[in-house]
Formats: structure tokens, C-alpha cells, sequence
């Protein structure tokens, strides 16, 4: 997790505000499953004590170990960057794969903490609505309204949710200090009769229950990038961040831990047990107020595992190992496909499993330590090499210390899942392997992405969305970046140069309709100007086109004759423009008979108009253009019809927008491309919308991302200025355009602002659960245009950049 602020962070406090809310809520809810075990089981007196402090040495411990990982990796990529440079691509995966799975525990743990601090203060919410407990139906109400603001971009959800951190902080600090009052300074007893006979048992479950208050602590390893100063001034102060929340957790383990033992019954099931404590410890006021902190950061902790998630997505997109839908940005330009796949995980956890934080805690401990433990050994390798290269006392020292860090982390997972195994940690075994397949399945379909991607990737999915106001200072970012300077490619360039074939043979679907006409129109223009000829096909829609009764025969037969007649009077209009024209009455889907029409003619371009939809009715019903861009292996040209008019405007296509992304198979539409602007005398523009997004979007890591779109930036202008140079050999009026982030609304942005008559693309079919996944640029743009589209279908096989 990491945190993306608006302008850099001065100092350790600074940071610890920003990202310290998830791991500073968790000593509000690990004491109740902790308590209730070791004090039912009747050996709270024996382990209690036992069980805290092996937890405080393991803080100690794993935040020695972060110590190392912030001054090796001050990207922001944290302990995930680590294990990643010494592991490989496997570490990639599984930590992307269990990431996952933490965001959404953090929220279902965050939401349920929250509507158990509500029901402390509102008893009826445990009380039922038929078979639902009215906790879990707010639990739900809740998440989709966070689902909704996180959704609307971190600036909005940063107002909303507030920087609720200071106020836990000081609500922790405010129950230590009135412990000591009112209860003197009693520190948990050690006993080493917890290590024996049947105690072990109970001093090992009862250290597994509350390892969850280690949650949120690689925040800060990701948190490096967003300091001021040089990359060891901003590891010391993610380092300072660190210990701010981690020993305010680690003190009210040991000062007020104690005090929920000894003031608390964990048996009650109708309030929290550090509500109990703090009714007795607090003034009422101060108590209530207490309640409406718990309530505030753990709805800010559950936004910002939401946020956390569409960053994962967007890096996880970047580096292809996830479908163009699972980060593609909204409006506010953020990822909400995994946001509302989150809720909707949580809602239905929330409705069937119940709304008791204890019941996801042993999940949620679970993944935490498997990546705790990965860091650890990564940390261990490298030392180990450094150690190698150079031996000192001192190098040794740090060695052991980060061993017997990554031997805790490593015992706390075994003991984690053999404690929790059947309450379920066993889930792990289903997750993280199917996580994983579907990683590698998109990486080997989309094929690896560029350095520079790659590099966007692991930044991505390092952030956390936790805004704070101001603007960044001006500062200095030094990042190794691999070169991406683009040079030509000599068998490229002779294909550009390979002369261009105009469409002749031109295939025209009729409905009946004017609007479907009015395809017509640059049909007749380009087959005249290319001495081509025109085939009209009108399609009667059936699933069986040779039906066994009478009746259904004859009716057919008669729609079949209607259409013919239809045919032949427009083409008897087209024939006196001077036209070869012929017709053909198709029977059965659409998609399927233009298809087949298109092969069995030699057809060179199919050209269409299409009707627009709401988002909601493409969905549901989907379009005419969306299942032909599907099957039809030939060049398709859609038109939006004009509605107002029966006889349309000439058809002009002055200026030609060609989108490229510096791949051959985005190429393939240049010769369609330049054979249109010999015919129209057109000027192309060329457009590539850079691999990494612009900086702005990017809070603190702005300048970082900065340095990596001017890469970007640069290798699209050489690339851009090549393709230009053959054209304008040709004699064609080239413009080059470099901008944008998202391409389908760049493509429509750049199309609108500079007023084109035609937008080319290349396209290519998937299966129809590729299609929802992967997405199509395409039919985005054809959707939400009212321009002319050419799209070229290319065989799914993409070749490399």
C-alpha cells in the first residue's frame, strides 16, 4: 500500500498522517477474537502477557527489516519492489495475487470494525430485518456509498473522509495516558510457563489473533517516493512515519492492552471490548467521541484499501498482466472496475458471512505475513550478496537481525494457517493459484510490455490515494529509466512504402431504412473514383434459415421476393450514377451472412451506418456494429446517420485521423489510409497517445512519472516523424499529434478538436469473454462519435513492437 498526496511530504509526521490509517485502527478491534479465546479457554492469566509482547518483538523486528528495504527502494515499490528484483516474475504475481486479496480483506474488515463501533452506541443494528441482522444491511449501504465516492477520484474522497489518522492517534495516545492515571503502569507479565503443555497452544492462537495489528506497515516502505529530499533524507523520514504509528500501536499493546484485559468482558456479544474500556476508562464525552473516531478512520481505512485497489489495477494493466477493462480509467480518471468489484465482493461477505470483524481477521493476517515473510527473505538474499562483496561486523550484524526478522515473519504464517487453517487461511490455496493463472494468461496474451510500461507498472501499484492539500514543490528525482529511443525498422518502412490499394469491390448492408441508405453515398463516391463496383445486401434475420413447416416457408419466401424488390430499386438508383452495382438477399444473423457474403465476393470494404446507444443498452442488447466488428474479417466503414435529413451531405474526408501505437498491427491501416487521402486529397493526422499517462495524475509521483512520459514522449515523436516522412514522400499533408492518457477518449478528444472527417483503426475479433475483458478501443470510439470510423480487422496474433 502507498500513498498518493498532492505535494511532497516534509516530514515523518506528515507521513504518518497520510498513510498511517489502516495499520493505526487495528489495536480498535484485535483484542476482542483475542480475548475471547485465551479467557474462555480460562489461561488469559498465563499467555495474555506472553502473547502480547511476542507481537511487539515482531514489530520491532519487521520494522528493522523495512529500515533496509526503504534505503534500497525509494521508488515507492516497497517491499513488493524488492522481492521482485531478487525473485523474479513468480514474486510478481504472487504478491499482485495477494495484494488483491488484502485490499478487499481491509475493506471487509475495515467496514465490519465500523459497524461494530455503531452498534456499540446502537444496539437495535444487531437485532434483525427478516433473515438480515440490519448491521449487515448498513455494512452494505456503506460500502457502496464509499465504492461511489472513491469512485469520483482521491480529491473528492480525500474531502469526504478526511484525515480522520491525527484523531485515532490521539484517541490511542488519550486511552495510554488515562490507563496510566487511572490504572497505574502495568506492564504484560512474561510468563515462560505460556511455552508449556497445553498453554502453547493457547499463547501461539492468541499471538496468531493479533498479529493483525502489523496490517499496513509496507504503507510506509511505499510511502519513500513522497518525502522531500535526497532518496536517504526520504527513507529516514518514511522510516520516522513508520515508528510514529507503529510504536503508538506496539505502546498501546503493552499500556492499554492490559487495561481492555483486566476492564472488559469478551464474552459479551452486544459491545466491542475496547468500547467497554473506554466507557470506563473516558469521561462519557470523551467516550462517545472516541466512537465517532473509531467510525471515521475506519471508514477512511476502508476507502483507502479501495483506492489501493485501483492503483494495483492500473499498474497490474500497465505490466499486461490484467485486461484494458480492469484499469481502464473514468472520467475522474480513475479505475472503478475493481472498486465495484471490491463492494460487490464485500456486500455479498457482508449479507451471507456476517459482519463480525473476527470472522476475516485470520484471512487478513494470513496474506499480510506470506508478504511480510517474502520481504524478509529478498532482504536476506540481498545481504547476503552484499555481504559477499564486501564483509564487515557490521553487515553480519544487520544480516542475523534480518534473518531472525524473516524466520518471525515465516513462523507467524505456519502458525497463522495452522491456527486458522479451517476458519479461513485454507481460502489462500483457492485465491492465489487462480490469481496467479489469470496473470499469466493475460501477460502471455497481451505479450510483455514496454520498459517503460513496466516501470509505470510497479509505480501504479505502489500508491495509495490519500490526498492532502498544497501543491509539490519543485524537487529533484533521480530514477534509472531504460533507454527507448525508437529507430525505424527497414522492412517496415519498405511496407509503408508498398503501393496503396484502393477499396473496388464495396459491400453495402440495407435494412429498408433512409438511414442505412446513407451509406450509400460514399459507397457511389469511392466505387466512381475507383472504377470499383457496389454489392447490396439486405439480410432477413432468422436462427433457421430453412425451416421443415409449409407455413414458415412460404412466409420466408415472401420477405426474401419483398427484399429483392427492395434491392433492385436502389440499385437501379445507384446504376444510374454510373455504378456497377449487384444484390443479394442474405438469410440468417447478420454478422454471420456478411461474413460469408464478403468472402464469397472478394469484397474489399463493407460500409454501414450505425445507430447510437446508451452504455446500459450496449450491454444488454449490444449493437449491429459491435457483432459484425466481431465476425467480419473485412475493412468496415461505420457511419452515424443523419436524422434530420433524407438526402445527406457530400461526403468529404478532408482530414484523416490515424491513431498508431507504434506496433505493425496498428500499422496495418496506413495503406487504407493513404489510398483514402490520394482519392479525397486529404491530410492525415497521426496520432500516438504516449504508453505513460500524464503526470498530473500522479500526485507526488508526478515528477517521477514525469521523466517517464517525456521518455515515452520522445520515443513517440521518433516514431511518428518516420511514418510522416514516407507520407509526405507520397505527397500527402501530414500533421503529427502526441498527447493523452486513456486512447479512446483521446482519440474522440483529438477527433472533435480538430475537426476530421475520418477516423482510421486497426481492430481484431476475440471470443466473446476476451471481448468483455480485453476491451476494444474501437468500438468505444464508434459508440461515442458521431464521425465516420474505418476499422481493419487484423488476426488476433500481435505482432512486437
Amino acid at each position: 500500500m502507498a500513498a498518493t498526496v498532492s505535494r511532497k511530504l516534509s516530514n515523518a509526521l506528515e507521513g504518518a498522517l497520510a498513510g498511517g490509517g489502516d495499520p493505526a485502527t487495528s489495536p480498535l478491534y484485535v483484542f476482542g477474537p483475542f480475548l475471547k479465546l485465551i479467557v474462555v479457554a480460562g489461561v488469559a492469566d498465563v499467555t495474555f502477557g506472553a502473547s502480547v509482547w511476542l507481537v511487539v518483538f515482531t514489530i520491532a523486528m519487521v520494522s528493522a527489516m523495512y529500515r533496509l528495504v526503504m534505503r534500497w527502494v525509494t521508488d515507492g515499490s516497497g517491499g513488493s519492489g524488492l522481492t521482485e528484483e531478487e525473485f523474479g516474475g513468480w514474486a510478481v504475481k504472487i504478491n499482485a495475487g495477494i495484494t488483491f486479496v488484502e485490499y478487499t480483506l481491509t475493506f471487509l474488515v475495515s467496514m465490519a470494525a465500523l459497524v461494530t463501533f455503531i452498534a456499540d452506541r446502537v444496539p437495535m443494528l444487531n437485532e434483525k430485518f427478516l433473515f438480515l441482522q440490519y448491521r449487515a444491511i448498513v455494512a452494505v449501504i456503506l460500502s457502496i456509498l464509499t465504492g461511489w465516492v472513491v469512485n469520483r477520484g482521491p480529491k473528492t474522497a480525500a474531502a469526504i473522509f478526511g484525515p480522520a489518522t491525527a484523531a485515532v492517534l490521539l484517541l490511542l495516545w488519550t486511552m495510554n495516558i488515562a490507563t496510566i492515571i487511572k490504572l497505574g503502569l502495568h506492564l504484560p507479565n512474561f510468563s515462560l510457563q505460556a511455552f508449556q503443555g497445553e498453554y502453547l497452544h493457547y499463547t501461539l492462537a492468541g499471538y496468531a489473533r493479533i498479529l493483525a495489528v502489523m496490517t499496513g506497515i509496507e504503507v510506509f516502505a511505499n510511502l519513500v517516493a513522497a518525502y522531500e529530499g535526497t532518496p536517504e533524507e526520504k527513507s529516514r523520514k518514511a522510516f520516522g512515519s513508520l515508528l510514529i504509528i507503529m510504536g503508538t500501536a506496539a505502546a498501546t499493546m503493552l499500556i492499554t492492552g492490559p487495561a481492555i484485559y483486566r476492564l472488559s468482558d469478551p464474552t459479551n456479544p452486544e459491545v466491542s471490548v475496547f468500547t467497554q474500556t473506554m466507557d470506563k476508562l473516558l469521561p462519557a464525552p470523551l467516550a462517545y467521541a472516541g466512537t465517532l473516531i473509531g467510525v471515521a478512520v475506519l471508514l477512511s481505512a476502508s476507502a483507502a484499501s479501495a483506492q489501493g485497489l485501483q492503483n494495483l489495477a492500473l499498474g497490474l494493466k500497465s505490466r499486461h498482466y490484467v485486461p484494458e477493462i480492469i484499469g481502464r480509467r473514468n472520467k475522474y480518471d480513475v479505475a472503478d472496475v475493481p472498486v465495484w468489484i471490491e463492494v460487490g465482493i464485500a456486500s455479498l461477505c457482508f449479507l451471507f458471512i456476517g459482519t463480525r470483524e473476527e470472522t476475516y481477521l485470520s484471512v487478513y493476517a494470513a496474506g499480510v505475513f506470506i508478504l511480510l515473510s517474502m520481504t524478509g527473505w529478498a532482504a536476506s538474499k540481498r545481504l547476503v550478496r552484499e555481504l559477499k562483496a564486501e564483509f564487515s561486523i557490521s553487515h553480519a550484524a544487520t544480516l542475523v537481525g534480518t534473518v531472525i526478522a524473516a524466520f518471525l515473519t515465516t513462523g507467524a504464517t505456519i502458525i497463522i494457517f495452522a491456527e486458522r487453517f479451517k476458519e479461513g487461511a485454507w481460502t489462500y490455496f483457492i485465491f492465489i493459484p487462480v490469481l496467479y493463472a489469470i496473470f499469466t494468461y493475460y501477460r502471455k496474451k497481451l505479450g510483455p510490455p514496454s520498459p517503460l510500461a513496466e516501470e509505470l507498472g510497479r509505480l501504479e501499484e505502489a500508491m495509495w490515494s490519500v490526498v492532502t492539500p498544497g501543491e509539490a514543490p519543485p524537487v529533484t528525482v533521480t530514477m534509472p529509466v531504460v533507454e527507448t529511443t525508437w529507430e525505424a525498422n527497414p522492412e517496415r518502412l519498405a511496407r509503408w512504402r508498398e503501393p496503396a490499394q484502393p477499396p473496388r469491390h464495396i459491400l453495402v448492408p440495407l435494412g429498408g431504412s433512409v438511414y442505412a441508405e446513407q451509406a450509400l453515398e460514399a459507397a457511389i463516391t469511392l466505387a466512381r473514383a475507383n472504377g470499383g463496383q457496389i454489392t447490396l445486401v439486405s439480410v432477413i434475420r432468422t436462427r433457421d434459415p430453412n425451416p421443415s413447416d409449409e407455413q414458415s416457408r412460404t412466409m420466408l419466401q415472401s420477405m426474401k421476393q419483398q427484399k429483392e424488390a427492395y434491392l433492385q430499386k436502389v440499385a437501379e438508383r445507384v446504376r444510374e450514377q454510373g455504378v456497377s452495382v449487384d444484390y443479394q438477399v442474405g438469410i440468417g444473423p447478420i454478422a454471420d451472412v456478411l461474413n460469408q457474403i464478403a468472402h464469397e465476393r472478394n469484397v474489399d470494404l463493407l460500409i454501414m451506418t450505425t445507430h447510437s446507444k446508451s452504455a446500459f443498452q450496449r450491454w444488454l442488447m449490444g449493437s449491429k456494429a459491435s457483432k459484425i466488428l466481431q465476425l467480419v474479417n473485412v475493412p468496415v466503414l461505420v457511419f452515424r446517420p443523419h436524422r434530420q435529413v433524407e438526402t445527406p451531405p457530400p461526403i468529404k474526408f478532408d482530414r484523416i485521423l490515424v491513431p498508431l501505437d507504434g506496433s505493425e498491427y496498428a500499422e496495418r491501416v496506413l495503406p487504407y489510409a493513404r489510398a483514402l487521402a490520394a482519392v479525397f486529397h486529404s491530410q492525415i493526422i497521426l496520432l500516438s497517445i504516449p504508453e505513460v499517462p500524464e503526470p498530473g495524475l500522479y500526485g507526488t509521483m508526478a515528477d517521477v512519472v514525469a521523466k517517464l512520459r517525456a521518455k515515452a514522449e520522445a520515443k513517440s515523436r521518433a516514431y511518428l516523424s518516420a511514418v510522416a516522412e514516407v507520407l509526405r514522400e507520397e505527397g500527402h499533408a501530414v500533421e503529427i499529434v502526441i498527447t493523452g492518457t486513456d486512447p479512446a477518449r483521446t482519440i474522440l478528444e483529438v477527433g472533435e478538436q480538430r475537426d476530421v472527417d475520418l477516423i482510421m483503426l486497426s481492430t481484431h475479433g476475440h471470443g466473446a469473454l476476451d471481448r468483455v475483458f480485453l476491451g476494444s478501443t474501437a468500438e468505444r470510439v464508434v459508440h461515442h462519435t458521431q464521425r465516420p470510423v474505418f476499422m481493419l480487422p487484423i488476426p488476433e496474433h500481435r505482432p512486437e513492437r
